[in-house]
């Protein structure tokens, strides 16, 4: 009986390698950025770029909407206008559970421990709810991002799509890195879906807010900028089964 022979060995790109490493590797939320504006071309490249992203089927689910300035600016004012008023926030809510309902270890304990972190790092002490409020709230100006990017999905797809769709963003985020910016996938516009779709001009009927993202330069004197989170060895994550 013949045996199927081993592939022939290639041999490894390692510039490739260390560039692709590089880039997933140095990926972090970034929390402040510059004003310099990023140039169109360079955003759609790395639009095109992300959509590579395998989908199943091929359906490319992912519908991106790219605010700069007039119109990021009027979008984070209505958002911040509603977050700053208790009593039009509480008219605010998910359109989707984006974190669990009940939390438990070890989610809720990374969850406090990156908060904790960034309140460290910027000197807000536990219990200063205006500090903290203040912090959140800059999620809504980009973190002073010149691009913000807003993701929406027609509602017609299912739980399949979301997960093509987390591919996606991953994507952009690998692809900015490789071209010197960085981002903040943001879930804290969620709430605020509904003047996202004012806004926009979408039809909440058809189409859903995924989340958002801030794209650009990063500031390299923002001490928010230097948080770096913890990941879990792969042996705490990973089981090899072999027999």
């Amino acid at each position: 009986m013949s045996s199927i022979p081993p592939p022939p060995a290639a041999e490894p790109d390692l510039p490739t390698q260390a560039a692709v490493d590089a880039a997933i590797t140095s990926r972090r939320s970034i929390r402040r950025f510059l004003p310099t504006p990023v140039p169109r071309q360079t955003i759609e490249d790395i639009l095109q770029v992300a959509a590579r992203a395998p989908s199943g089927t091929n359906t490319q689910p992912w519908q991106v909407h790219v605010l700069t300035g007039a119109a990021l600016q009027r979008l984070s004012a209505r958002v911040l206008a509603a977050y700053d008023d208790p009593s039009q926030a509480a008219q605010h809510s998910e359109d989707y559970a984006y974190y669990p309902r009940q939390w438990v270890s070890p989610y809720i304990d990374r969850r406090r421990k990156v908060g904790w972190d960034l309140y460290g790092l910027l000197g807000i002490a536990k219990g200063d709810k205006a500090a903290m409020h203040a912090q959140h709230g800059r999620n809504y100006r980009f973190f002073d991002a010149p691009v913000g990017l807003v993701f929406t999905i027609d509602r017609v797809m299912q739980q399949g799509s979301w997960l093509d769709y987390g591919m996606f963003l991953q994507n952009i985020m690998i692809a900015a890195r490789a071209r010197g910016l960085h981002t903040c996938p943001q879930a804290a516009f969620n709430a605020f879906h509904r003047i996202i779709e004012d806004e926009l001009g979408l039809d909440p009927a058809v189409q859903q807010l995924v989340c958002a993202m801030s794209l650009g330069w990063a500031d390299p004197h923002a001490v928010e900028n230097t948080l770096v989170t913890e990941r879990a060895p792969v042996a705490e994550f990973t089981r090899f089964h072999t027999a």
